[in-house]
């Protein structure tokens, strides 16, 4: 499970790969979603132009990047090069100061020095952790490269060949088997693409070294747990460079808080254990507030004119009332239950899609607090249930706007009194507000969509 670690990494209790991509496509990135690997592991820099990083150092022995040197781009303090020189220089003794926190947690002794004995830190993770990529793709292309035919094939293999365990996990949770394929489909392409890192390196490294090193004792502490309570073994705990292991991404915190032992072997795997996978994503999403025999929201037609103040998280409406106001579903059928409360998500404005999102799409948010991370996990559910494409075409005309116009853009609403952030060329819901007030005031739709005309407008061109 994704979270958004260090600006991109998943939630307090898990984390995953997915997310880092999508995060930076529609919201930054929350303190944890950047922490799992799935997606970023499978595309690596997919959604990186040619031009979105200056040339990297050549590999080092293994084919591993070296760390560059150089200081992170969040102008942190703890980021600088001089900074982590400095911890880096102390990481044996940070690590050795944490055994009266280890032995709290009932670790022992043997296990503490046997697990942490000659873990070095992976100053690569540092670049990582501070990547800010020039260019992005759009949530369209996102789309386009996560709900693939191959993956739906793969994805309804997956469901034969487990069906008794979904059928059983289904029955018990309540949680759509569609659903938990989906994520197991994403995030690390059905097992296929988890991450080759070291938990146990890399959660060390990030307590250790660098500015988030309170959240990410909590994880080193928490691996050590998993591995001396023996559910899992070091060599299975290696997944993306903020310590998301598992086929579906799970952080050592959210091991801990959602891991179940589905066959009673006295283990909790979810790295090779098919019956434990299963159980445990669906023991996530289930304690997030999963509504059994509910979908997760409906596209819909946004008609002309429409007052698009109204498209935000915080005005969630019935739907009979959003019906009012001239939204239909994109498919024609009437909507099954008026009474339930939605709200309106326009990923790309009054140009594209409209979704009315339920409650079961902000379970998925709080799995990967990334909205482009849930529509991709609702949308390739509905696929494998045999569902069709999205009906409304996308403005793929647009261009993405590179991070130096993003934050031109953010100047330009401070300039006129719209943005009252810190510019940083990340768009969240803040920079989404301030574009709509800047829209409304200048009488064009005030959807929000950070479009190259919206820029040029912007310029007063």
């Amino acid at each position: 499970m994704m979270q958004l670690v260090a600006g991109q990494a998943r939630r307090a209790g898990s984390v995953t790969g997915a997310a880092m991509i999508a995060a930076a496509l529609l919201l930054p990135v929350s303190a944890h979603a950047q922490a799992q690997n799935g997606l970023s592991n499978l595309f690596g820099g997919i959604f990186s132009g040619p031009n979105a990083a200056p040339s990297q150092p050549a590999p080092g022995p293994g084919g591993a990047l070296p760390w560059s040197g150089e200081d992170g781009a969040s102008g942190h303090p703890l980021m600088t090069a001089a900074a982590i020189r400095e911890a880096a220089g102390n990481f044996s003794n940070c690590v050795a100061a944490m055994w009266p926190d280890a032995a709290r947690r009932n670790i022992t002794q043997e296990n503490f020095q046997r697990f942490t004995a000659g873990l070095s830190p992976d100053l690569r993770i540092m670049d990582l952790m501070d990547s800010q990529p020039e260019f992005t793709k759009s949530i369209w292309d996102y789309l386009d490269i996560l709900v693939n035919d191959n993956r739906l094939a793969k994805g309804r293999e997956i469901l034969a060949k487990y069906k008794a365990q979904f059928d059983a996990t289904e029955k018990a949770t309540g949680v759509d088997r569609y659903i938990i394929a989906s994520i197991w489909g994403i995030e690390s392409n059905y097992s296929t693409q988890m991450g080759d890192r070291s938990v146990l390196q890399s959660t060390a490294t990030l307590a250790c070294i660098g500015r988030r090193q309170a959240y990410f004792k909590d994880e080193f502490l928490s691996a050590l747990e998993i591995l001396n309570r023996g559910d899992l073994r070091p060599e299975q705990m290696r997944g993306s460079w903020a310590g998301a292991f598992g086929p579906t991404q799970f952080m050592p915190t959210a091991f801990k808080r959602f891991a179940v032992d589905g066959d009673g072997d006295g283990r909790r795997d979810v790295v090779d254990n098919p019956t434990d996978l299963i159980a445990s994503t669906a023991n996530n999403l289930k304690k997030d507030g999963w509504q059994a025999g509910q979908t997760w929201g409906f596209e819909v037609v946004v008609p002309q004119g429409f007052n698009y103040m109204l498209a935000d998280r915080a005005k969630a409406m019935t739907i009979a009332q959003w019906e009012k106001l001239g939204l239909k579903r994109a498919t024609g059928q009437p909507f099954p239950h008026p009474a339930e409360k939605a709200y309106l998500l326009a990923p790309a404005g009054a140009q594209g899609p409209g979704f009315l999102m339920l409650q079961n799409y902000r379970v998925i948010m709080k799995y990967n607090p990334a909205e482009a991370y849930a529509l991709a996990i609702g949308h390739f559910a509905d696929r494998l249930r045999g569902g069709q494409p999205f009906v409304q075409p996308w403005p793929r005309q647009e261009r993405e706007l590179s991070r130096t116009e993003r934050l031109e853009l953010q100047q330009l609403l401070a300039q006129r009194g719209f943005y009252k952030g810190t510019p940083d060329g990340q768009f969240g819901g803040q920079t989404r507000e301030a574009l709509r007030n800047f829209q409304a005031s200048i009488g064009v739709p005030a959807d929000g969509f950070a479009s190259s005309d919206a820029l040029e407008r912007l310029r007063g061109r």
